[in-house]
């Protein structure tokens, strides 16, 4: 298990540097925008990989909201 405050990465414009407390105190879930900005991934390329089944974690659809875990993100970075 990796201990890590900080999750590196230079933010894209208006973006945000995402820290392990921050995904954390997202609660269960986040919306696929959320886990992409996480991941580094753009809205668009998000949606069309959990559409094409090859977002890098398990994408839910409930209704039309497509949801991410949060400790499956956790788990993808090496956080947990």
């Amino acid at each position: 298990m990796t201990n890590v405050s900080t999750l590196r990465g230079r933010p894209r414009k208006g973006g945000r540097v995402w820290t392990v407390e921050a995904i954390r105190s997202l609660g269960a879930t986040m919306d696929i925008e959320t886990a992409g900005a996480i991941l580094g991934v753009g809205r668009t390329k998000a949606y069309e990989l959990a559409k094409g089944g090859e977002f890098p974690v398990r994408v839910l659809r409930v209704g039309r909201r497509y949801l991410v875990s949060v400790p499956a993100i956790l788990q993808v970075l090496g956080v947990e």
